[in-house]
């Protein structure tokens, strides 16, 4: 089994996210975007939160400014890499074609998303030669 990346809690996502569409802020400016939503996170939270994202790679830090200043070292796009990547490890041992597959089964896709899949699968296969 490949190694295990490390995982990212429900409230760490919801940071990651506000950091993604927002992008790099003060515990404060982090916390301010939570303002009126039904998710608010106190100033102690998020810095807690911020901290543990930090020590797992997801998050860097400039200590050269004060406040500190935090932004989001990966993009969403290589997260889901990496947790579809670890899903796949868990469940199928690697094998990511049971993944797809559970992924697309009992739903329905507009001609352009078949379209799509099929070019992604087109350039997957081109990558082989």
């Amino acid at each position: 089994m490949r190694n295990k990346k490390l995982s990212v809690s429900g409230a760490e996502l919801e940071v990651l996210k506000v950091l993604w569409a927002g992008g790099p802020g003060t515990v404060r400016d982090v916390a301010g975007r939570f303002q009126g939503s039904r998710q608010g996170r106190a100033y102690t939270t998020l810095q807690t939160l911020l901290n543990r994202l930090q020590s797992k790679g997801y998050v860097t830090c400039d200590k050269g400014s004060v406040p500190h200043v935090y932004r989001a070292s990966v993009s969403r796009e290589k997260l889901v890499r990496e947790s579809l990547d670890n899903l796949a490890g868990q469940l199928f041992e690697g094998a990511t074609s049971p993944l797809v597959a559970a992924l697309i089964s009992d739903k329905r896709y507009s001609a352009e998303e078949i379209a799509r899949f099929r070019k992604l699968l087109d350039e997957a296969e081109r990558k082989e030669d």
